[in-house]
């Protein structure tokens, strides 16, 4: 770590202690500003040796507990990267070194689990009804599905998933260890859309580290240090995947990519099917060729939705379409010199639905209507009652048809 970089965190940790109060809501909104500052406590919390790194995560839980969201949001930005450093310390069994970092994250979580009065919270999750539209889906395309999916809705028989309460805990332990680091990563990503470029990074490489380590891939990926397995559960790689998820589509494409692929090798490996169930999904949904760079920018997801009103066919006969018809008749210049054309009855071909339409013989006063409604049939009528054709249309088709006889 260089000087200039622990002058940085020895500014940072002394500003803070002279801070009053009211200033605090102005101080928190400039803070996520200084690329810096976050990129030396980077270093400090990597480098577990360093004797910056007990203020720093004292200074980080001050922040947690202050109140404010965005210095909430500031000390959540460091969570992946604390997370992989205390699990890298209990690997190597040099459990000394964590100490701050693992009070750090015990303060979080005896947080999280309560609310402001200190009542244990229980979270809740309504599963999403296929009876009820969303961007990923229409009812209608579903089949009889959507009809037995609606008549449970109407009979309240929605599942709801609850997850607590939580127990307090006042160490970590090798049974408890992944239901606190598991909880902890679902609050990060409760946080998604606030964590910056730099944290989604982060996450990403060390769900790769955790799930490599130890294993024959550690050296495809040439990473060093740590060399020693580091176990995880199943719900812990369940949580890794949400953030990953979120890091494809957010201007993290490759790095997600590679994080994506080892979570899948270390989830067969480890024969866990909640894993490799949503990894497989994921992957299965993802766009080939689609996103080259990580560069970007924020991406979204393509979601083909079908529109809630109902398309009208382009074919469908409408009163404008009769007048239509009857203007462009109208507007053709009569040609008197020809003698052939002047009382012959066009009536054009009109397709509803693709049911064409049946011209009247002579003599007859009507045909069958089918789904031409009475203002069609105004016009068609008008357009028959042209005197010029009243005159000279009848004897024209009696002629023709005496002709064709003979």
């Amino acid at each position: 770590m260089f000087t200039s970089e622990k002058g940085v965190v020895e500014e940072w940790l002394s500003e803070f202690k002279t801070l009053p109060e009211t200033s605090l809501s102005n101080y928190a909104t400039n803070l996520k500003d200084k690329s810096s500052l976050v990129s030396s406590l980077y270093k400090v919390i990597q480098e577990s040796q360093s004797e910056l790194l007990e203020p720093v995560c004292h200074q980080l839980f001050e922040f947690y507990r202050s109140g404010e969201e965005e210095l909430l949001q500031f000390t959540l930005q460091f969570l992946p990267e604390l997370i992989w450093c205390y699990l890298a310390v209990s690997a190597s069994r040099n459990v000394h070194c964590s100490g701050c970092i693992e009070a750090l994250l015990l303060g979080i979580y005896n947080l999280e689990i309560v609310d402001k009065q200190g009542h244990s919270k229980v979270l809740s999750f309504t599963i999403p009804s296929l009876s009820k539209p969303s961007v990923y889906h229409e009812p209608s395309s579903i089949g009889s599905m959507a009809l037995t999916e609606s008549a449970l809705s109407q009979h309240g028989l929605s599942k709801v998933i609850y997850s607590g309460p939580h127990p307090q805990r006042e160490m970590l332990t090798a049974q408890n260890r992944f239901e606190v680091l598991t909880f902890l990563l679902l609050c990060y990503n409760a946080a998604l859309t606030y964590m910056p470029s730099v944290s989604l990074q982060s996450l990403c490489q060390i769900c790769s580290r955790i799930c490599v380590c130890g294993y024959p891939r550690q050296q495809v990926r040439k990473y060093k240090g740590i060399s020693s397995r580091i176990q995880v559960s199943s719900g812990f790689m369940v949580q890794m995947l949400t953030g990953i998820y979120f890091a494809l589509y957010n201007g993290e494409w490759d790095v997600a990519q590679k994080a994506l692929d080892d979570i899948i090798y270390r989830a067969q490996l480890e024969l866990y099917p909640e894993p490799l169930l949503v990894a497989n999904a994921i992957k299965a949904s993802l766009p080939h060729g689609a996103m080259k760079s990580n560069k970007e920018g924020t991406r979204c997801i393509q979601v083909e939705v079908t529109p809630t009103s109902s398309r009208i066919s382009r074919n469908a006969v409408t009163s404008m379409s009769i007048r239509g018809h009857r203007w462009k008749r109208h507007e053709q210049p009569d040609n008197n010199n020809d003698t052939t054309e002047v009382g012959i009855l066009v009536i054009p071909e009109i397709s509803v639905t693709n049911v064409s339409g049946e011209r009247t013989g002579n003599g007859e006063k009507g045909r069958a209507l089918g789904e031409i409604d009475a203002q069609h049939m105004q016009g068609v009528q008008e357009t028959a009652t042209d005197p010029r054709t009243e005159s000279k249309g009848l004897p024209e088709i009696r002629r023709q048809k005496s002709e064709i006889q003979n």
